[in-house]
């Protein structure tokens, strides 16, 4: 295949992780190995909606170690969007922001796209590999994966998952410590609240806290298990009676029997049309006041767990810098329409590799935990799941610090000129 000249575009999409911008540092760096078929370096600001807006940075005005210090900088250096082109729901929109967007690419001569995120994102990516053959444009689009919740499928796991597992289950140790030191002949009960909509990766992670059968986490409740109060209570009493307290992580997407969202506010709707979560462990808490009259109280780690980069998975950086290296060699060596996923070839010791996947294969598909990777009664993940996971959270980034607190790098973000009309 001849090859393709031109400029390289990079964005980001969807909820930030400890390490995305490392993938975006992996773009950058190799894209920098490749003059004869890359001439400029473009990011998108704010992901599809910044494209959309004709909001470009030249990457080749900022400093390289700007660059590698993306490796340990948290949040979404180029900034990101929940903006979803529909064809379904708003067909005639979604339409005209198709020909905006290859407007804009034809514009600044773009002919290399990658978008960092998760489903909607590849969604997204998909889209536009699509569009790009069907107006016989030259575009090579290559996803790369990201999100904390692990849930696109094909790939062993996803960048940003590896770094909140680690600081979760680090972040439960210590609330159990905390609880545990403080416990009275009447007993306590501790729920932390994690994220994680529909699949529980991130809620099953705690269980790598646990060194003896006794110790923190003692009750995991997860979207993939429909939720029985009688048997959690059941379990809470047992736990407490026992060992005078009893922690819960709960993910925020907990079910009911029925499948409906054991938390959800149908009042209040996302920018996806999803109901709004609005507290699942303050939900649990009342339950168990109410039920067992055994003093309560909520933990809600939130933001905190997916921007933790001061204590992100050496192992977990390493992959998502790797996925944004390989999504550049994929898309010079004519490759287009596909994600980059890791490949693991061992598990221990730990090995692995980043292999390809088409996107049509990944869009709008969500990869739950394995039932058998789950206990009997649905309450704590097994060894099937703990092998998997504890090989992603080994080592530490070495983030500098600058008067005793990390430091962090900022994009200068020059913008390139806009050579179209605004956007209406």
């Amino acid at each position: 295949m001849a090859d393709l000249v031109g400029n390289i575009l990079v964005a980001q999409s969807g909820g930030p992780t400890a390490v995305i911008n490392a993938s975006v540092a992996g773009v950058i760096q190799e894209a920098g190995r490749h003059p004869d078929q890359i001439e400029e370096i473009y990011g998108g600001l704010n992901g599809i909606l910044g494209i959309l807006n004709e909001e470009l940075i030249d990457i080749q005005e900022e400093k390289r170690n700007t660059i590698e210090g993306l490796k340990h900088t948290p949040a979404a250096a180029l900034g990101t969007c929940r903006y979803k082109i529909d064809f379904k729901k708003k067909p005639e929109k979604a339409a005209r922001d198709m020909d905006r967007l290859f407007e804009v690419f034809l514009a600044h001569n773009i002919r290399y796209f990658f978008y960092v995120g998760g489903n909607d994102s590849q969604d997204t990516a998909h889209k536009i590999h699509e569009q790009a053959i069907q107006r016989g444009y030259e575009l090579r689009v290559i996803g790369v994966p990201k999100t904390i919740d692990n849930d696109l499928p094909h790939t062993d796991q996803c960048p940003g998952f590896g770094s909140v597992a680690k600081y979760n289950a680090t972040t439960v140790m210590e609330i159990a410590d905390d609880v545990s030191s403080m416990t009275t002949d009447d007993g306590s009960c501790c729920i932390i609240e994690v994220m994680g909509r529909g699949a529980g990766w991130i809620a099953a992670s705690a269980v790598l806290a646990k060194r003896l059968p006794t110790d923190a986490p003692h009750v995991i409740l997860l979207p993939e298990i429909p939720f029985n109060e009688e048997a959690f209570l059941a379990r809470v009493k047992a736990t407490v009676d026992q060992l005078k307290y009893c922690i819960v992580v709960v993910g925020e997407g907990l079910k009911k029997v029925d499948g409906s969202e054991f938390s959800a506010d149908s009042t209040r709707l996302d920018s996806f049309g999803h109901p709004v979560l609005s507290g699942a462990a303050d939900r649990l808490a009342e339950i168990v006041t109410e039920k067992l009259n055994t003093k309560t109280r909520t933990v809600k780690l939130g933001y905190a767990q997916r921007c933790a980069a001061h204590y992100a998975s050496a192992t977990d950086a390493e992959q998502a810098a790797a996925c944004g290296g390989a999504a550049v060699r994929a898309a010079v060596d004519g490759q287009s329409g596909f994600m980059v996923k890791i490949v693991r070839t061992q598990t221990n010791p730990y090995r692995w590799t980043t292999g390809l996947q088409s996107l049509a294969d990944i869009a709008n598909v969500e990869n739950l935990i394995p039932r058998d990777w789950l206990s009997e009664d649905g309450f704590m993940p097994n060894e099937k799941f703990v092998e998997y996971c504890r090989p992603l959270i080994e080592g530490e980034v070495k983030v500098p610090t600058e008067g005793g607190l990390p430091k962090y790098v900022v994009l200068d973000k020059v913008l390139v000129e806009k050579k179209l009309p605004a956007r209406v």
